[in-house]
């Protein structure tokens, strides 16, 4: 569970979060963190009461039986996986490699992502040993900046007042500014919802999955407040702003270490991130190929590797395009808009599915929890939280390819009917 949330986040965007509110780094992050456990509490009653490896399109389907909206809630999740690979690729390719060399960072971004494709053409097997080494490395490089800063602390340094300082220059308000970079924060705690698809894995599943669940992601917040506080005490926001991140880390203000190790612990922790998305997308599509909701070219599989080569391919060239089109911070931003949207289709649908019995015992969420959050994941989604006008243009554009396939496949194959439960993201 910690491996699915910690990532790109917290290495990739703490500056960019600083740009937006300022001093009061922390704030958002806890902000995103407190929506994520609202909208977690969802989750665990539906994976409890259905508990497949289907997710967000299961329970969506389940709770509305059309099949348009299961197909752009899996789209969507789809996407966000894109997305937040892409995220990865820039940060590699302009926070943390020109730490050790400088090269064109649009054809480091686009080779990193090409390089991803081949890792995930050999198959799950080498992918998912990557990612146990990688996330113990990204862990490890959280606790080290946290030891690192702590220390600094100690010793007398660190400006405790930048803690509440909030931007509001350019007359914006501290709410705005407040909502605006949790927004952005919100893509740091990504990876939770994924977790719902090993519940069929877990021995008593009803018992012992939302206390692993609800520990693990209170792990991470821990973890990635922790660091927040820390570089705002240890480095003036000005300073933390992209496309200082890297070199203004609070490991390297505070303590004075080697920047060279840092970088090189960002570096493994992108990648992480971006190989877990990149294969969740494309078996992901390659599930809705299989489902004949997708045209069933995606489906094509190649014949020694068994591996799903066009699904890789398109979700490689999308994840080339966006790269080459769009910052950094916007691509984090609209992975978050992305799941936004769906954790409120996910908090309405567990209300309306309450109306659904199932004879074993399962977790129930506290009544409030699911109306608080359609309220913050709703109002989050929305302009009215000071989103970048960007991130609803790159959101609309991958969804409305979305929309293109389904068409294009409904005209060839006729009515399509989604069979939710077969669309794991495994």
């Amino acid at each position: 569970m910690i491996g699915d949330i910690l990532g790109t986040g917290i290495y990739a965007l703490t500056g960019d979060v600083a740009e937006v509110i300022g001093g009061a780094l922390w704030l958002p992050f806890l902000l995103a963190f407190v929506v994520a456990f609202i909208t977690a509490f969802s989750y665990l009653e539906l994976v409890g009461k259905y508990p497949r490896a289907a997710g967000a399109a299961l329970y969506t389907h389940k709770a509305f039986g059309v099949d348009f909206l299961t197909f752009m809630v899996t789209f969507t999740v789809m996407a966000s996986g894109v997305t937040s690979a892409a995220t990865a690729a820039r940060a590699f390719s302009d926070t943390y490699l020109p730490q050790f060399v400088q090269l064109p960072s649009w054809a480091v971004a686009a080779v990193f992502v090409i390089g991803l494709a081949l890792v995930n053409f050999r198959g799950v097997g080498e992918s998912v040993r990557a990612n146990v080494v990688l996330t113990c490395v990204e862990l490890g490089g959280l606790l080290l900046i946290i030891g690192v800063g702590v220390f600094a602390v100690l010793q007398g340094q660190g400006e405790p007042a930048r803690l509440t300082e909030i931007n509001t220059a350019d007359n914006t308000t501290a709410f705005l500014a407040i909502t605006a970079a949790t927004s952005l924060a919100f893509f740091a705690m990504v990876g939770f919802e994924d977790s719902v698809n090993m519940a069929e894995e877990c021995h008593d599943p009803p018992r012992i999955f939302p206390r692993a669940m609800l520990l693990g992601m209170g792990v991470a917040a821990a973890v990635y407040v922790a660091v927040a506080v820390l570089s705002s005490l240890l480095v003036p926001a000005a300073e933390l702003g992209p496309p200082a991140a890297a070199r203004s880390s609070s490991c390297w203000r505070g303590a004075r270490f080697p920047l060279m190790v840092f970088a090189a612990i960002g570096l493994l922790a992108v990648i992480n991130s971006a190989l877990i998305n990149m294969l969740m997308a494309s078996r992901l599509l390659y599930g809705m190929s299989n489902e004949r909701i997708l045209p069933t070219v995606f489906g094509r599989v190649h014949p020694s590797r068994r591996t799903p080569w066009v699904a890789i391919v398109f979700t490689t060239l999308v994840a080339v395009v966006l790269t080459l089109t769009a910052p950094l911070s916007v691509l984090g931003g609209t992975t978050g808009l992305l799941l936004l949207a769906v954790f409120t289709i996910v908090n309405v649908a567990v209300l309306v599915l309450r109306r659904d019995t199932v004879e074993h015992a399962h977790f129930r969420a506290p009544g409030w929890t699911p109306y608080a959050g359609i309220l913050l994941c709703g109002y989050l989604v929305t302009p009215l939280s000071g989103r970048n006008p960007q991130q609803y243009v790159v959101a609309g554009v991958l969804l409305a390819v979305g929309v293109l396939l389904w068409l294009v496949n409904r005209l060839v194959v006729g009515r399509v009917e989604v069979h939710a439960e077969k669309l794991g993201k495994g």
